[in-house]
């Protein structure tokens, strides 16, 4: 599997790409805006509004004012990687060489846009799943690949294995598999994880998985792809502390990969951020050691947050489906007599006080129609602001 010279390419123009690759407005800005001009709950964006562990913050203070202001090592600092790569141990029994196979990036945003960028090419396909995380079309069309999607369909959001077969083949450059699954919250069980292997050495295809729910599961295990027998050799792992210790203003995220493919993703990366977050490197370090009783806390504590949204959205006459793992709830409002949700949650400010953001966002404009009533709700916020929304929603009256 060559992957020299794939990340030799002219810069291209920075616009604003919507799910399809089509210029498009971000309605994440257009429902954000609603809400601070109507003053509703924004459940629209997945950020928490909570501090992280006092670990990991006195760890950043502590690295600020020991002097780590100034540029890190171009892989991250050593004492980062060295951590991600026991954190690998740990948790799933990987083991990596962390100078060579890991890589520290501006989030796992910034890891995803540098694997894609530097391992395709014009002619080649990007298989994602639908719906998807919207930076998954826009850097496919931004590299000039394909982006050909396998449906995920309510209520389980889990893909058919024949539409899977169907999807993949010798074009096939990248298979991205984002499991825990924004926005569902799905959780990828272990035979579609194996089929993604199975497709990937028939074709010659590279995995790429976007894991950043990967500790905030409710009852089920996150297998990662990279774990699974013949899978290391072709796959980018991709995670980040964001979501994990609540501090994704920080964008401190990582790739995990053999080290040829890390070598060619380093390549493209020093041209987007060079390096970044310092003084936040240590400190996420230090929030990957912390005792399996955090881990497990937080995601205890975010699984009764969903619980609290969910029961306000069933009141409010939504059906609800219940998410495995992430930040997000997604509820149906077609017994509302919603077909539009885009429309709806443009209204939603005004008659509940509170924004969600229509699944359509994550989809492809040929392929809306099956997700036309779904919208997502974010449901990491503070368990006070979830029962305030959790009460308007329920007392929600319908013009």
């Amino acid at each position: 599997m060559s992957v020299s010279g794939s990340w030799e390419r002219t810069a291209r123009g920075a616009m604003l790409l919507g799910p399809g690759g089509e210029l498009s407005p971000t309605i994440f800005a257009e429902m954000s805006a609603l809400a601070a001009s109507t003053g509703a709950i924004n459940l629209g964006q997945g950020f928490p509004d909570e501090d992280g562990p006092a670990e990991v913050l006195e760890a950043a203070r502590a690295a600020i004012s020991a002097g780590v202001n100034q540029y890190p090592p171009g892989l991250g600092m050593p004492v980062l990687r060295e951590a991600i790569a026991a954190h690998q141990k740990r948790f799933y029994g990987i083991e990596l060489d962390a100078a060579t196979q890991v890589l520290v990036t501006a989030g796992a945003t910034e890891a995803i846009a540098a694997t894609l960028l530097a391992l395709t090419d014009a002619g080649d396909e990007v298989v994602t799943f639908e719906p998807f995380y919207d930076e998954y079309g826009a850097i496919t069309a931004l590299g000039r690949a394909t982006q050909v999607t396998v449906p995920l369909r309510a209520p389980h959001f889990l893909p058919d294995p024949d539409e899977l077969r169907a999807a993949v083949n010798d074009r096939t450059r990248v298979i991205i598999v984002n499991s825990p699954h924004n926005p569902s919250g799905a959780v990828f069980p272990r035979e579609i994880l194996e089929l993604i292997v199975e497709l990937a050495h028939r074709h010659d295809a590279i995995i790429v998985t976007d894991e950043v729910y990967e500790h905030l599961t409710f009852g089920v295990e996150h297998m990662p792809v990279a774990g699974l027998p013949g899978a290391f050799e072709r796959t980018v792992t991709i995670s980040s502390g964001g979501k994990t210790f609540s501090t994704t203003g920080w964008k401190i995220g990582w790739a995990v990969a053999p080290a040829e493919l890390i070598q060619a993703i380093a390549a493209v990366k020093q041209y987007l951020t060079y390096v970044n977050g310092a003084p936040f490197q240590p400190a996420i370090a230090v929030g990957l050691g912390l005792p399996d009783e955090f881990f497990a806390s937080a995601a205890a504590t975010l699984r009764a947050k969903r619980d609290i949204l969910s029961a306000g959205l069933a009141s409010a006459g939504f059906t609800v489906g219940t998410p495995d793992a992430g930040y997000f709830v997604i509820a149906d409002a077609a017994p509302l007599g919603v077909t539009d949700a885009a429309e709806f949650c443009r209204a939603l400010p005004s008659l509940a006080g509170v924004v969600g953001v229509p699944v359509t966002a994550f989809v492809r404009p040929a392929n809306r129609a099956q997700y036309s009533s779904l919208i997502r709700f974010a449901f990491c916020k503070r368990a006070e602001l979830l029962e305030d929304a959790a009460a308007r929603l329920a007392g929600m009256t319908l013009i």
